[in-house]
């Protein structure tokens, strides 16, 4: 609750307003600002590409995707690493596909991104473009 208050009077005599802050709440809020994390930028790309993949994301094709579309390769174990890591907060999930022998037996673990993992790339999207927005046009930056 923030609202304006009876004026109190400063010694000169002029009004001034005061606010009435209820300060729980403010402490929760910032609480649950201080709380909510920013996708890193690989965590971002990695998305994207199990994005792109769909039912054909794992490991390998993963880091094709990221290394064509970007020009940047990513080394399958920091694939690995962030996808257990997006796995942790719940942003991607996976499932076993079947056995090979190509693998020697082991199953391909297939990723993709939650509900709550798409709207993480929605909100990441919707703020890059908002702070692009009225940037000028330029090849490079200012010397």
């Amino acid at each position: 609750m923030l609202a304006l208050e009876s004026h109190a009077r400063h010694a000169s005599g002029v009004g001034y307003p005061s606010l009435a802050i209820d300060i729980g709440n403010l402490f929760t809020n910032n609480e649950q600002m201080r709380n909510r994390e920013f996708l890193g930028q690989h965590e971002l790309i990695v998305m994207l590409a199990v994005l792109r993949l769909g039912r054909r994301a794992y490991g390998v094709p993963i880091a094709a995707e990221i290394a064509a579309r970007t020009g940047r390769e990513m080394l399958q174990g920091s694939v690995y690493a962030i996808l257990e890591r997006l796995a942790a907060k719940g942003l991607v999930s996976s499932r076993l596909g079947e056995a090979t022998p190509q693998r020697g037996g082991r199953a391909k673990r297939f990723f993709a991104l939650t509900a709550e993992g798409a709207r993480e790339v929605r909100e990441a999207q919707r703020a890059l473009e908002a702070l692009w927005v009225g940037l000028p046009q330029s090849s490079g930056a200012k010397s």
